[in-house]
């Protein structure tokens, strides 16, 4: 039976560039997730006997909204639903699983790379048949929708044993729980050289792999320890987990610090990786090497003819506007197409559509190609293997042979977390205010060349998104953004992105944070980010 359910709009379901996220008690309130999905397919048109994908990276709260949704689907006139086996699909896995199997869409439940547990975060996506993440237009819709939404549907049916595999019906809707590794891991077969990473494990090469307590530990353990050789153990975290073991999901140096530490240590493993809570993310460290984001998309796209599955070339690159300059480079030398985006995996969907470009990065430590549309953490870590293979080389070697060759990008990210709403927004208002009078300023030896709130024209589409970021650009190639993250649910976060290009190998050596010194205390000088945030020192730094 379908029941239609009378409810209230909640007026705060504005979908960021990564879906709607708040804490999982914000989450709870009576009817908030119903009116969210409602909302979509409110938005939706076309999908009667169609297919959606569901599914999430496992934390607190998940598998509740997953019943939710299924019996939502079946009330709205799918004709089927594919989950993942006890709820579980990294993102990147869903948009394959999208994709392969010609779905009308998707609703992804992560918070991403936030924590998880019964007051953390939570949060609610919709991916469209590409297997991208929704573009404004839909979530426009739907945040409009939410706002006067007053029934919803559901079908009154028991909940599904989401863990055993296998085809159920829900009012005449199918509902098959698929194994959410074996496709994926197909996939990732097919685009790399599983032989010449497995003779490099083999080799003696050691690697440490961790899920942090998050959704990429089944993949991660059916992938390097079944398929690929590497001693059992070598993943470590691998248990999906609510909570995520306590670990704050997001593969950086500060939340990945044990793991960098131990690469980093005499007898530990020559390489080292980290993925996020939903799998869309990485972080990569060799023996005596930090590897940037904004590195390792360019290091990817130098060297992507080593793997099978671009061993024709690639089309382009795309980076967001935040992103270094070092993929610029590399496409100039290729002489291929060089695309700058705002901040959000959506806007590379229409460029890889497209054929337009083939691998893109930002440096939140997300990469990706045009195998799915969500970036894809470990993807990006079987290419490193694979170049690795290829090259018969570490990591650290491969890093300092491509600044030799490309010129180094010094580069770091400034993160002030939890800042108050309004202090974060009166720092951006006043930025705004004097870009006009920045250009011909001078700061020390630091002469500002422009200054703009970047707005990016979509090549394919026409589009236009304004006010993505607030660049200061020196003469020389320096520069400083700044720009407020989505990604957070407590107060703004600020980010502050700072780089300095230098081509000359000898003074490829310096300690990055020393490199960048002059123009991180002209960043705060011109924001007045200390001041007005109240904060004395950034809360991570990547």
């Amino acid at each position: 039976m379908i029941k239609t359910v009378a409810t209230t709009p909640y007026q705060d379901q504005k979908p960021g560039t990564s879906g709607l996220r708040k804490k999982v008690p914000v989450f709870a309130q009576e009817n908030y997730a119903e009116n969210f999905i409602q909302s979509i397919f409110d938005s939706l048109e076309g999908f009667d006997g169609k297919t959606l994908v569901i599914g999430g990276d496992g934390r607190y709260y998940n598998r509740e909204v997953i019943q939710k949704a299924i019996k939502m689907a079946a009330a709205a006139g799918f004709g089927k639903v594919m989950v993942g086996q006890g709820g579980i699909l990294s993102t990147p896995a869903a948009s394959n699983v999208i994709r392969k199997y010609k779905a009308f869409g998707g609703i992804v439940l992560s918070a991403s790379h936030n924590p998880g547990g019964p007051t953390e975060d939570f949060g609610i996506k919709y991916n469209i048949g590409n297997g991208g993440p929704a573009p404004e237009k839909i979530t426009d819709a739907i945040f409009a929708r939410s706002k006067v939404i007053d029934t919803y549907k559901i079908a009154d049916a028991a909940d599904l044993d989401l863990d055993k595999i296998g085809t159920f019906k829900v009012e005449g809707m199918a509902v098959e729980v698929i194994d959410p590794v074996s496709d994926y891991a197909e996939l990732m077969e097919e685009l790399f050289d599983f032989g010449a990473i497995r003779a490099l494990i083999a080799s003696g090469v050691r690697i440490a792999i961790d899920s942090m307590g998050a959704v990429t530990g089944p993949y991660a353990k059916e992938i390097f320890e079944n398929r690929l050789g590497a001693p059992e153990g070598s993943v470590r975290n691998a248990t999906p987990l609510p909570d995520f073991g306590g670990h704050h999901p997001d593969p950086n140096l500060v939340h990945a610090k044990e793991l960098y530490d131990d690469v980093m240590s005499k007898d530990g493993p020559h390489f080292g990786a980290a993925s996020d809570g939903d799998g869309d993310r990485n972080m990569v460290v060799g023996k005596g090497m930090f590897v940037t984001p904004s590195d390792s998309l360019a290091i990817i796209a130098a060297n992507a003819k080593l793997a099978p599955g671009y061993a024709k070339g690639i089309a382009g690159i795309a980076r967001s506007m935040p992103t270094s300059a070092a993929a610029d480079r590399v496409a100039e030398k290729l002489k291929i197409g060089m695309y700058e985006t705002p901040t959000g995996w959506k806007f590379f969907g229409n460029l890889l559509d497209a054929g337009k470009v083939t691998v893109c990065g930002e440096e939140s430590f997300g990469t990706g190609s045009d195998h799915v549309r969500e970036k894809d953490g470990l993807w990006a870590v079987l290419f490193w293997l694979n170049i690795m293979a290829g090259r018969n080389e570490s990591v650290a070697e491969i890093v300092r042979k491509h600044w030799a060759e490309y010129g180094r990008n010094y580069y770091s990210r400034h993160d002030y977390e939890e800042v108050d709403s309004d202090a974060a927004n009166g720092m951006m208002t006043a930025l705004r205010d004097k870009l006009a009078s920045l250009p011909g300023q001078t700061f020390g030896a630091l002469k500002v060349a422009a200054a703009d709130d970047f707005a990016y024209h979509d090549p394919v589409d026409g589009s236009v998104s304004k006010n993505q970021g607030i660049r200061v650009l020196f003469q020389g190639g320096s520069r400083v953004v700044f720009r407020l993250s989505g990604t957070g649910t407590s107060g703004a976060t600020i980010r502050v992105y700072v780089e300095r290009y230098e081509p000359d190998a000898a003074k490829h050596g310096i300690d990055t944070q020393e490199a960048l010194a002059d123009l991180i205390a002209v960043a705060d000088e011109i924001s007045e980010l200390k001041k007005r945030s109240g904060r004395n020192a950034p809360t991570v730094i990547t």
